[in-house]
């Protein structure tokens, strides 16, 4: 038996690479609405960039799912 997440929102961090990408892209095809946050920063802090959570936003709607992209140390819903 699979486990489902319908109808409900996963809030994944570090969402544009390693296990946090693997995540949302598994909680998305569980049907979960995923909020992909990463802030894009290296390993040691610096730089920034939505590159990679928007690679991820790009492949959760190609693939037919719903997700909303975050980028930002904070998130309020």
């Amino acid at each position: 038996m699979t486990v489902r997440f319908d109808n409900q929102v996963a809030i994944v961090t570090g969402a544009g690479n390693g296990l946090g990408r693997a995540h949302a892209l598994a909680l998305a095809e569980r049907g979960a609405k995923v909020v992909v946050n990463d802030l894009g920063a290296a390993r040691d802090g610096s730089g920034g960039s939505s590159e990679a959570a928007q690679e991820v936003v790009a492949l959760i709607k190609e693939r037919g799912h719903r997700q909303i992209g975050s980028r930002g140390s904070a998130l309020l819903l």
